[in-house]
């Protein structure tokens, strides 16, 4: 059973975002929020809100056990660029780009050997 919870137009850049999907994709759902917590990055905070809003989809809808759940897939995609100017010295403009991302998260049952034998 795979549960998938997304999060769109999130206000910084894709590139900054995978940083964080890369440290925790694969782990489980409640080790990824505990290292989460304590990472200093921005959009750790976004991560740890999809990933609890993802638990709480497969709790309530799918009646699945919140300790067997592992991240199967996070993926972070670019979204729209807003493109703003600011003026620059000698009557010239400097280009602002305001990047947005999506973030997507999936997460399915671990295999019950996992469960019991830990590998």
């Amino acid at each position: 059973m795979d549960v998938r919870a997304s999060s769109r137009y999130l206000p910084m850049s894709a590139q900054k975002m995978r940083l964080v999907c890369d440290q925790v994709r694969g782990m489980d759902a409640d080790q990824a929020l505990i290292v989460l917590q304590f990472m200093p990055h921005k959009g750790a905070r976004f991560v740890y809100k999809l990933i609890e809003s993802a638990i709480a989809n497969a709790e309530t809808n799918f009646e699945l056990n919140r300790q067997g759940l592992v991240i199967s897939q996070l993926v972070a995609d670019e979204g729209p660029s807003m493109k703003r100017v600011k003026a620059g010295a000698r009557g010239r403009y400097k280009p602002r780009i305001k990047r947005s991302c999506h973030v997507n998260v999936i997460l399915s049952e671990r295999e019950e050997e996992e469960m019991f034998y830990g590998s």
